[in-house]
């Protein structure tokens, strides 16, 4: 199980997994339709590895592209990250969703199956347990998505329970994320979505850097501590590191495995940019608004599953994620003004 195709594989966690499966020897393949990444990650990928992955530009909708990279390459497993990923975004474009990431998970299955490549570890997200009662939140707890992009991870995890019904050759790996964050040591790749940032650290490295005057933080009314989100944050280099063992662990097990990659520890939005603060030395300004349809008050990990099946644990913490985060914000700016 050594060529691996990665869907999605020039996004934010696709170019860190890349990176660490690299590492590791693994041979790759990646496809991806810089949708919401560029081609200048491949490259950065080169700088940081010393080796050029072989790259498909297309979307994995199209199923005589797939067709042709399964019977081109003899891939023995597939990690599936390609999807939209925005919790505000798909409350508005709720079909573009659905179409994206089921359409394209159903499409990638079938060529799989019919190429009998029957090994797939598929990115999921902590939404598919909505506002859970219960923190911290273990892999058993109800399933109840907010909202259309955690609904389409829901659903996509039941395609792949049915399939292994179904047909029980296959392997399945469902990592559930928590909240990505950080970037790679080198500061060649991190988070860099285009537009405007939904996420968290993006949003504030931009303002830290001038590009935004101040970040909006939707919402002080939950209950939490300071009354913003709490989140559990995890370095994207220890996630990364988590779909290695998801590999590993398929070598040995078929059936499915649905695993939580959070670090067991919720830290709010005001946390995070005090921190932040620290690392980068700057004053982060911000005004408060009016919750977000769809965001929730409090999610964090019960991570003891990875760590029992998996072998894995979290490595980095909130210090780790706002300098790595910070260094990357600073070289790509740089980048822009060379």
């Amino acid at each position: 199980m050594n060529k691996i195709l990665l869907t999605g594989g020039l996004g934010y966690i696709g170019s860190h997994v890349c990176i660490e499966l690299l590492n590791e020897g693994y041979e790759l393949i990646l496809l991806d339709n810089l949708s919401n990444s560029s081609i200048g990650v491949l490259h950065n990928i080169k700088k940081i590895s010393g080796i050029m992955p072989i790259y498909y530009q297309n979307d994995i909708r199209d199923i005589d592209l797939l067709t042709k990279i399964f019977k081109k390459h003899s891939i023995d497993s597939v990690i599936h990250f390609a999807g939209l990923k925005s919790v505000n975004e798909s409350v508005n474009k709720s079909i573009e969703y659905y179409d994206n990431n089921l359409k394209g998970t159903l499409t990638l299955l079938k060529v799989m199956g019919e190429a009998n490549c029957k090994s797939i570890v598929f990115s999921s997200s902590a939404t598919v347990y909505g506002d859970s009662l219960e923190v911290p939140i273990t892999e058993g707890a109800p399933l109840f998505a907010k909202n259309p992009y955690g609904r389409t991870k829901l659903y996509v995890e039941e395609i792949l329970r049915d399939l292994c019904i179904s047909e029980n050759d296959w392997k399945v790996s469902i990592l559930r994320y928590f909240n990505p964050a950080g970037a790679h040591e080198s500061g060649l790749i991190g988070e860099s979505p285009i537009g405007t940032p939904n996420n968290l650290f993006p949003y504030i490295g931009d303002v830290a850097i001038g590009n935004y005057d101040k970040l909006t933080i939707f919402g002080d009314d939950y209950n939490t501590h300071d009354g913003t989100g709490v989140r559990d944050y995890i370095h994207v280099v220890d996630l990364a590191r988590g779909h290695i063992k998801a590999l590993e662990f398929l070598r040995k097990n078929s059936g499915i495995l649905i695993a939580n990659l959070g670090t067991g520890v919720g830290y709010s939005v005001l946390d995070v940019v005090k921190n932040f603060e620290l690392v980068s030395n700057i004053k982060i300004p911000y005004e408060i608004s009016k919750r977000r349809e769809g965001d929730i008050a409090m999610c964090y990990a019960d991570p003891s599953l990875a760590s029992e099946k998996l072998n894995w644990k979290a490595q980095y913490g909130l210090d780790e994620m706002c300098r790595d985060a910070w260094n990357w914000q600073k070289l790509k700016s740089l980048k822009k003004l060379s």
